[in-house]
């Protein structure tokens, strides 16, 4: 059988703890190994990577397999602005980044995953 395929899409800060449940609900609900899932946020989403609570979910997540990336273009806009206090460099080491957030989802989809949108 096919690997369920998924990328979560996340570009709100209000939709971190839907995401996180719906990744939680995903890896409970098939046999172990039987998903990959990504968790991509940009735009002011990434401000979810400064939130201890939020983050020690994610690494408990990335421990089952969750990938999380974040989207270069918005930490490099926010940082600059002083919107969030974290650099690329300071990222929980979980935590990939990609060039554009757009062009990940693209590719993504272009490679068979399902779009969901918390």
């Amino acid at each position: 059988m096919e690997k369920y395929k998924v990328v979560l899409h996340i570009n709100d800060p209000a939709c971190w703890d839907t995401a996180l449940g719906n990744a939680t609900n995903l890896l409970k609900g098939l046999e172990p190994g039987n998903a990959v899932a990504i968790c991509l946020a940009n735009g002011q989403a990434v401000l979810g990577y400064e939130d201890q609570e939020k983050v020690a979910a994610m690494k408990t997540l990335s421990e089952q397999g969750v990938i999380f990336q974040a989207c270069r273009n918005s930490l490099q806009k926010m940082y600059k602005d002083n919107s969030i206090s974290i650099s690329e460099e300071e990222l929980p080491s979980f935590v990939a980044v990609v060039p554009a957030g757009i062009i990940a989802l693209i590719s993504l989809q272009q490679k068979g995953y399902a779009y969901v949108k918390p």
